[in-house]
């Protein structure tokens, strides 16, 4: 019989899952319109913690039920927009990329307990798997030289996603074992 430590989908951990699914459908749509096609969006501040507060294997579920609520068309990716369109479309590199970037910021959090600037690592290996994703669907899309691609759709955002790594740092740290306490029967 599995215990509830390593059970990835007993009750409370589906929960907590479907939770932050929820939280990351409610940032990613609002988004901030940059030149070019590739808007500021809250959608990363909210992978960034579910990888953080969840882990990876957790995490990735969560983002791929995201992913899947937009793919089948509602609005919750950037502009309240949704649709397999939006997903084959100029940045729907992005959108899958979260799948990794979650993964390695879950990934590198699970091991953090006594390291905690591992966190920060995997968030920052996790955003350059994203742009790498992001930024070549990008070129195929758009037909874009990779000079170009680097400028519309990656240095415009690493100051910005900066900022959302310390902050979801910030707030994940103090949280992570609580919400792990919680979430594997451990709060008895």
């Amino acid at each position: 019989m599995k215990t509830a430590k390593k059970d990835l989908f007993n009750i409370r951990s589906m929960v907590f899952m479907a939770i932050f699914a929820a939280l990351i459908c409610v940032a990613a749509p609002y988004a901030i319109p940059m030149p070019g096609l590739v808007p500021i969006s809250l959608g990363t501040f909210a992978i960034y913690l579910t990888g953080a507060m969840l882990g990876g294997k957790r995490g990735t579920v969560a983002v791929c039920v995201y992913i899947l609520l937009g793919a089948i068309g509602l609005p919750v990716f950037t502009a309240f927009s949704g649709g397999f369109a939006k997903l084959f479309g100029p940045t729907g590199g992005y959108i899958i990329g979260y799948i990794p970037l979650v993964l390695l910021t879950g990934i590198f959090a699970d091991r953090s307990a006594k390291k905690r600037w591992l966190m920060p690592i995997g968030m920052v290996l996790g955003t350059a798997v994203m742009y790498a994703f992001g930024t070549a669907w990008y070129m195929i899309m758009n037909g874009t030289p990779l000079g170009a691609a680097l400028m519309s759709c990656v240095v415009p955002f690493l100051i910005g996603d900066t900022l959302k790594m310390v902050l979801a740092t910030a707030v994940s740290v103090p949280l992570r074992s609580r919400l792990n306490a919680v979430i594997e029967g451990l709060d008895k």
